[in-house]
């Protein structure tokens, strides 16, 4: 029988000669991911966004997947989770309380402030509560650059054991203390180091538990818990300041944190094993090591990345901090402004759950660009001409607290496009890291630009609308830079 030398288009293997058997690759976590399936996992092909150049944004041209390589597909082998089903679930609602015990703690401090230096039995001036906060909000962003190696060495179990005991155990101590010194060593140092422990590990499990198609819904449940500690802990404080004083007020709120994080202990599980989330990639690599590395900003559109979530979120920090301020000046009464913030905390609580939800259709770098365009918008269509009016406030609070949540869940779904999943906790902790400490130092410059004009807010809606539109551009760019100006590409 003669054999046809014609090479064939598929293979390049002339025909006649015997092939080789096809290489079945493994999904990686495939004894964890695949809960309730039989046999080996299926890996549907699914077309990976390419560059403008062509090339695959994962791989490159060829060889191991390195991290200046852009976005990561969805079929990747180490994407393939539970992906839906009770226990993917079970695991969003242990990230849920996780999240509700650490932020909540974040959510108690301006109201702490406001309890201590007008109590007359704690000797902790302005000053001192000003310095535990920086201190708490600085070393929260700082540690996070560490947690998010150590989730991709480790998993999750003993950062969050870890976490759960700094958390109890500062507000303990901060019960007991009276100092400042002693004040800011508890609830500065310790609470900033058991948030972070908490906080970075509950966003990341979501990466391992739900494919890329899949985060963003996850996400913005699980990121609820912001909104709704932001309304449950200021209001429960209040009310047991009056009762029971300091001491035990702040004993009950370590009560109930530690029942809270305790739970989530439980609930969270990872379903990549942490041994081979670090052997995706070769050791040249360093993904196995817990330390940061500064090749993450080698991935393609990761540093624009950085700087639009650094924009997103400096622009939502000023009108958070100074609505109820606005309102009042507006010459608005107290109950006004406290109806503004209420409905701004509930359609942030809306927003992230729909942005999350939309972003997961369309991608989420699109809804990015959409949630921080219409920002801008709002700020200069609807704040800055009609914000004197009653109307006007309450669209604008309306919008506003919709595309802020949005933002908080749209920016770690952003940034697993851009890494494997077992690099997830480094590329995160770096983004958070660094655009928290950028917006730390931003926001003295900031506030004096809103504060501007004789305190007509002028300088507040147009540096809140300039910087969303800075956000647009720089999450376009990012997008761009990895799959190219294909407006219809879903990224």
């Amino acid at each position: 029988m003669l054999k046809n030398s014609t090479l064939s288009s598929k293979t390049g293997l002339q025909d006649g000669v015997k092939k080789a058997p096809p290489v079945v690759v493994e999904p990686l976590g495939t004894d964890e991911c695949d809960i309730g399936q039989e046999g080996r996992a299926e890996v549907n092909p699914v077309k990976r966004p390419t560059t403008s150049g062509g090339a695959d944004p994962l791989l490159g041209k060829a060889g191991p997947a390195t991290a200046s390589a852009g976005a990561v597909s969805p079929s990747d082998p180490d994407e393939h989770c539970p992906d839906g089903g009770i226990r993917a679930w079970l695991v969003v609602f242990g990230c849920w309380l996780a999240l509700f015990a650490s932020l909540g703690f974040m959510n108690v401090l301006a109201t702490f402030q406001t309890y201590v230096t007008t109590n007359q039995t704690i000797h902790l001036g302005s000053s001192a509560v000003g310095a535990t906060i920086f201190g708490y909000a600085s070393l929260s962003f700082l540690l996070g650059i560490y947690v998010g190696p150590l989730f991709d060495k480790y998993g999750t179990r003993w950062l969050l054991l870890a976490g759960t005991i700094c958390l109890a155990a500062s507000l303990l101590l901060g019960s007991l203390s009276t100092e400042p010194a002693a004040i800011l060593a508890a609830l500065g140092i310790l609470g900033s180091l058991g948030s972070t422990l908490l906080f970075t590990p509950a966003i990341a499990a979501i990466s391992h538990i739900f494919t890329a198609r899949r985060r963003g819904l996850a996400t913005g449940i699980a990121t609820t818990a912001s909104s709704a500690s932001a309304v449950v802990f200021p209001f429960l404080l209040q009310a047991l300041f009056v009762r029971v004083g300091w001491a035990w007020t702040v004993r009950a709120l370590a009560l109930l944190c530690l029942a809270l994080a305790v739970a989530a202990n439980f609930f969270i599980r990872s379903s990549l094993h942490p041994a081979r989330a670090a052997a995706v990639t070769t050791q040249e690599d360093s993904s196995s090591s817990p330390h940061p590395h500064a090749r993450v900003f080698r991935t393609r559109g990761f540093t624009l990345t950085v700087v639009a979530v650094s924009c997103a979120q400096l622009a939502a920090s000023l009108p958070l901090s100074y609505m109820s301020a606005y309102v009042l000046g507006r010459g608005f009464s107290h109950a006004e402004s406290f109806e503004v913030v209420a409905i701004v905390n509930a359609s942030s609580a809306v927003g992230r759950v729909a942005l999350g939800w939309a972003a997961d259709r369309v991608g989420p770098f699109n809804a990015s660009v959409a949630c921080a365009a219409v920002a801008a918008l709002a700020c200069f269509g609807v704040w800055l001409p009609a914000g004197g009016t009653k109307a006007g406030v309450v669209v604008f609070a309306l919008v506003f607290g919709g595309v802020s949540g949005g933002g908080v869940c749209l920016a770690p779904v952003a940034v697993g496009r851009l890494c494997k999943t077992g690099e997830f906790g480094r590329y995160y902790g770096a983004c958070y890291t660094i655009a928290s400490l950028l917006v730390v130092l931003a926001v003295p410059v900031v506030e004096q630009v809103a504060r501007s004009r004789g305190g007509d807010y002028l300088g507040l809606v147009l540096a809140t609308g300039v910087l969303y539109l800075a956000a647009a551009v720089a999450f376009a760019a990012a997008r761009v830079a990895v799959v190219g100006r294909g407006v219809w590409t879903t990224f």
